[in-house]
């Protein structure tokens, strides 16, 4: 009797146990907080869990507003993107943070919006282990075989949130002492924005595989960025044709972001893996910098452009991986700064420096990079520049000491340069380098290395391994750009590997995760090598000759499954469908080139360009595209003409179709499609930023059908751009 007795209360304390389970479950549930679109938090709590698809528009979803706030969001996922939607029309803020203390956001998913999260005037904010990918992003207008130069974007101001037009994950304005720590952000434009931040942690973030920046910061000054991964965040870049990088980085620092440290952050395959620049301010009254930022311990490898770049500013660059890039260091206008016990290997020039001033250079171990260091300096400044004529800008009083130099063809350049120090250095291979007449006080009696002062690594509780996975995609030919940004491999992609072969023959890699892929239908190619397989593989086919290129191959995917490139879920043996495209329609342009004088007032908008019997023509051209670009205006022999009117009539027959113009200029454009006016842009100051703009309109064309385009260069730089593309 007494073990039925202790069975049957065995049992009822189960019972009691699971009855209170119930109920503390359903008391739990009780207490969950409901998502409404428009709701503003005011008091801790556990958001349900569930799928939203909440739009913003172009306000803001969620307000949270209150002190020592918390707020977790496990299992809730906020979709802001209509159907069909694409990420450059993605509009509206999913949560807004604003004037409070201590509020903490975690475990939030959110993607479809212009930004994820932001926050205004928030000290001690805390944002944890939240995934805000898949938000905006432009889509690009460059290709593989040519850059666009719209593409390229401007962050030299952000006092009235200029950054904004481009979104983020995250954006940050006046927030004090933040921690932002195990998020994600992928997919998207840019990651982590913070302008007037001041002493925060931001630290075990994955922000890789955006078409901007990874993280950027603007009069953010004491932060500590340390064990973050920001790999492949890169804009304007094609193998073997051009690298331009249209300012993407890894990391940015602008406008007087000083006494921050960078420690242990992985920035491969981005635009520059670390841009530093010290700002207007600096630039107009020669005071401040982005000085006393200590980058230490990072992977800033395989950039387009640069590794680092650092002007204007004193630095600390101090035990980094630099490989494969154009530029390892960049460091124009750098003064008072160090770079020690770097590692470069394989890039064009290791360490370049113009107008550099008492800096150091030791301890570095350069290998195979084609020339690893040039120090030089012009023989005037712009005219424009406070800086240049409130500091002192020479290229002079530089230490190279302790260096091990192996396999360059060229060791150091130097001109214009005084006061060169080269003191137990390591040359391993031919011992060839350049200093010209113009190189003063070269000397290599010897140098006594300064005191370094020691550097305590941040503590953060168990911190990520950012490197992990890096050799598996290491060289700048991994760098896969579609026209949203950095091919991530996780789907399948066909991949022309000859864009500007002029041949006949088109080559393929085919790529993405494991599975097979079967060819479906194509247009314009025949004489395939292949029809199926699986991946990896390889792809040839024969261009059919035609003046119209119009170039389609259509395959399908099945296999292990992946994320699309708009982040949606590739399930296991799901059929995905993927697909080459080519197009370009040639039209029989004829262009004239006038002379202009900007106080002639053509460039009224009341006026055309009709009548230019008035104007010096300078030349006239034929060809198939309108793809021009200018620096300082114009050239025709021996004379320089930095305004100029671009007067350009065509013709040309198209199949019945949708189509898409886009349109690239710089500084005005009006075009004209029989007869009609379908752009008008002649007012160039309602464009503010330093970038060339771009406009896409939609026709229905068929058949034969004429082109006017009038474009006008006033100053600077000079671009006229046009491309179809059909929409099917």
């Amino acid at each position: 009797m007494q073990y039925i007795v202790a069975s049957k209360g065995k049992k009822m304390n189960k019972l009691i146990a699971l009855i209170i389970a119930v109920f503390s479950l359903l008391q739990t549930r009780a207490q969950e907080i409901r998502l409404l679109a428009g709701m503003k938090f005011t008091e801790s709590g556990k958001i349900r869990a569930g799928h939203y698809s909440l739009p913003a528009g172009r306000d803001t979803l969620f307000i949270a507003e209150g002190d020592n706030l918390v707020l977790d969001f496990s299992g809730v996922i906020l979709s802001g993107a209509g159907k069909g939607q694409l990420p450059d029309a993605f509009s509206g803020v999913a949560l807004l943070i604003r004037n409070a203390v201590n509020v903490t956001i975690r475990n939030l998913k959110a993607g479809g919006y212009k930004i994820a999260l932001m926050a205004r005037n928030v000290k001690g904010l805390k944002i944890e282990h939240c995934d805000f990918s898949y938000n905006y992003r432009q889509r690009l207008n460059s290709t593989q075989e040519r850059e666009d130069l719209s593409d390229w974007m401007s962050y030299h101001q952000n006092e009235k949130d200029e950054w904004l037009r481009y979104g983020a994950g995250i954006y940050l304005r006046d927030c004090e002492e933040a921690v932002i720590s195990g998020n994600r952000v992928t997919g998207g434009q840019n990651g982590l924005m913070m302008t007037r931040c001041n002493n925060g942690r931001v630290y075990n973030n994955d922000f890789s595989f955006n078409s901007g920046i990874g993280i950027g910061i603007y009069r953010s000054s004491g932060n500590q960025f340390c064990y973050n991964r920001l790999n492949f965040n890169v804009r304007g870049y094609s193998h073997g044709v051009y690298n331009r990088g249209q300012d993407s980085a890894g990391f940015l620092v602008y406008e007087q972001s000083s006494n921050n440290i960078f420690y242990r952050n992985s920035a491969t395959h981005s635009g520059d893996g670390f841009f530093l620049w010290a700002g207007q301010t600096t630039m107009d009254s020669g005071q401040g910098g982005c000085n006393d930022n200590e980058i230490r311990e990072n992977d800033f490898s395989y950039a387009p452009t640069n590794g680092v770049e650092v002007t204007f500013s004193r630095v600390k660059v101090i035990r980094n991986r630099i490989y494969g890039c154009d530029h390892g260091i960049w460091g124009g206008y750098s003064f008072d700064s160090e770079f020690r016990d770097n590692k470069f290997r394989d890039n064009r020039i290791a360490v370049a420096i113009e107008h550099g001033v008492h800096n150091r250079i030791g301890y570095n171990l350069f290998s195979r990079d084609r020339e690893a260091i040039r120090l030089w300096a012009r023989k005037e400044q712009p005219a424009d520049w406070g800086y240049a004529r409130l500091r002192d800008t020479r290229s002079a009083d530089y230490a190279i000491y302790k260096n091990s130099f192996n396999h360059h063809e060229r060791v150091f350049s130097f001109s214009l340069t005084d006061s060169i120090r080269l003191a137990d250095n390591s040359i391993s291979g031919p011992n060839r380098w350049k200093a010209d007449s113009t190189v003063t006080a070269l000397d290599s009696s010897g140098f006594t290395e300064p005191d370094t002062t020691l550097f305590i690594p941040p503590s953060v509780p168990v911190p990520a391994d950012p490197f992990a996975g890096n050799a598996r995609l290491a060289g700048r030919d991994k760098i896969l750009m579609t026209l949203w940004g950095p091919y991530d491999y996780r789907y399948p992609l066909i991949w022309n590997t000859n864009p500007v072969d002029t041949s006949d023959l088109l080559q393929f890699d085919l790529l993405g995760p494991a599975g097979s892929w079967r060819i479906k239908n194509y247009r314009g190619v025949e004489a395939l090598s292949v029809s199926r397989g699986v991946f990896p593989a390889k792809l040839t086919a024969r261009k059919i000759k035609s003046a119209l290129t119009d170039i389609l191959i259509e395959l399908e995917y099945a296999g292990k499954g992946g994320v699309g490139p708009f982040g949606q879920k590739i399930a296991a043996g799901e059929k995905f469908p993927f697909r080459f495209r080519k197009f370009f329609q040639p039209v029989n342009w004829e262009l004239d080139f006038y002379a202009y004088d900007s106080l002639s007032g053509l460039m009224d908008p009341k006026r055309t360009l009709a009548s230019l019997d008035s104007l010096l023509l300078l030349k006239t051209e034929k060809t198939d595209r309108l793809k021009y670009a200018w620096w300082g205006g114009i050239r025709v022999g021996q004379r320089q003409y930095p305004q100029f009117i671009t007067m350009a009539r065509g013709a040309a027959d198209f199949k019945q179709g949708t189509y898409e113009l886009s349109v690239t200029w710089d500084d005005a454009v009006r075009i004209w499609l029989d007869g009609e006016l379908i752009l008008d842009e002649w007012e160039p100051a309602k464009y503010k930023f330093d970038e060339s703009p771009n406009r896409k309109i939609v026709l229905q064309l068929n058949g034969n059908h004429n082109f006017r385009v009038e474009h006008v260069e006033l100053k600077g730089f000079a671009a006229l751009s046009l491309d179809f593309r059909i929409m099917d």
